[in-house]
């Protein structure tokens, strides 16, 4: 497969979730035009050979890509692809799984196996760029087909991805989505943002990533903290800056409670206001501390569990400004709108983000949280694979309830 018709990672994950269902005994009925695409290369079967072999062999070839660890072992037993487990029902493949985490198998459906498919997906896709395994495929190979906001996830993984190309230019994607989710028995809605943060209007606060330093990137960078940086800056008529002020009020927040030279703990949030902003109906950011500075480098270390907690704190912030605001006769923070934290220079992957991100709201809305919540992405391909976990939370029933 050439690097133009590269599928993209939702469409992929959705073959990969499909197979997790019925198993790899039950692959000859599948539907499955994306991974037969892919499996269709150069040595990959004989001619007049069924196509379902092949794609038992991409997969995994795949899934020993992931390197070993708990990760490759649930995917493994979430596929039926360990020694023993080709013909499990799929619910007994899931509780194994979760039992390589240590944990039960609802949570184990609703977080970690999010993680687990999205790595297999992602090596997929790798392959069929021809890379090696761990190294990054470029964004603009991993497919960027359009969504049709009016049917969630499943217009948002259509196959239009692996269809061929048309005369007729594409419409325009929609950069908003909203989609059904459930936690804890509650459901809701929430908005998928598909676009730069910069636009976002009328929402109560937004989470920045930010590194353990507290300390914002230059303006003219292209990443989430910066971008909100620079628009937060008051400016002149003629474009001069007046007043950095997302910049200023968290040194004047790290002044007052963080160590002078000291980096605050994985999980910290430091609140700000919005500065310009304010303008475009957003009150508050609320700075995540997420990335760990590696030394003597450019890089950060980012651990899934200080995502997590750093979104527990956002939780837990929201609450105590709402109650200092009712005090003050102020309406209250509603709307709140969350990146994929530590998914950019921080290493984790966008399933892996998405994972350790909805684990704190799921825990927050099961236990009622009354929250007008927001995703937001820039790339279309992170949309679609966004759209699909956050469908896979809705309430619908599946084919096997679990234990």
């Amino acid at each position: 497969m050439s690097p133009t018709q590269l599928p993209d990672h939702g469409a992929v994950l959705a073959e990969v979730r499909e197979v997790r269902r019925a198993g790899i005994v039950r692959l000859r009925e599948l539907r499955l035009p994306v991974l037969t695409g892919m499996s269709a290369s150069p040595g990959e079967g004989s001619p007049g050979e069924p196509r379902f072999p092949a794609v038992e062999r991409l997969l995994r070839t795949a899934v020993a890509a992931i390197g070993g660890g708990t990760l490759q072992e649930a995917a493994e037993f979430s596929l039926g692809l360990a020694q023993g487990t080709r013909d499990w029902p799929p619910a007994d493949r899931r509780r194994r799984a979760a039992q390589v985490y240590g944990v039960s198998v609802e949570r184990f459906r609703k977080n970690q196996e999010l993680m687990v498919l999205g790595q297999v997906a992602e090596q997929l896709v790798r392959l069929a760029s021809g890379a090696p395994a761990g190294a990054a495929v470029p964004a603009s190979d991993a497919g960027t087909a359009p969504a049709d906001g009016s049917a969630p996830a499943s217009a948002l993984t259509s196959a239009s991805a692996t269809s061929e190309p048309s005369a007729r230019p594409r419409p325009l994607a929609p950069s908003h989505h909203r989609i059904p989710v459930r936690a804890g028995g509650h459901g809701g809605h929430v908005t998928l943002h598909v676009h730069a943060v910069d636009l976002l209007r009328d929402i109560d606060v937004v989470v920045s990533p930010s590194n353990t330093h507290l300390a914002l990137p230059e303006p003219y960078k292209s990443s989430v903290a910066a971008s909100l940086r620079r628009a937060g800056a008051v400016r002149d008529p003629a474009g001069r800056l007046v007043e950095d002020s997302v910049r200023d009020e968290l040194r004047a927040w790290s002044d007052r409670f963080a160590a002078p030279g000291l980096s605050v703990a994985p999980g910290t949030v430091a609140p700000t206001g919005a500065g310009a902003l304010a303008w475009q109906g957003i009150r508050r950011i609320f700075h995540a501390a997420v990335a760990v500075p590696r030394p003597g480098t450019n890089d950060y270390d980012v651990q899934p569990a200080d995502v997590t907690r750093a979104v527990t704190r956002v939780f837990a912030l929201l609450a105590e400004e709402n109650g200092r605001s009712a005090d003050a006769g102020l309406p209250p923070l509603r709307s709140l709108c969350l990146p994929l934290l530590g998914a950019g220079r921080g290493g984790l992957t966008p399933a892996v983000s998405f994972a350790a991100v909805w684990a704190a709201v799921e825990a927050e809305l099961a236990r009622g949280g009354d929250w007008d919540l927001h995703f937001l992405v820039r790339r279309p391909e992170r949309a679609l694979l966004v759209a699909e976990l956050l469908a896979s939370t809705d309430g619908a029933p599946t084919e096997e309830p679990g234990p």
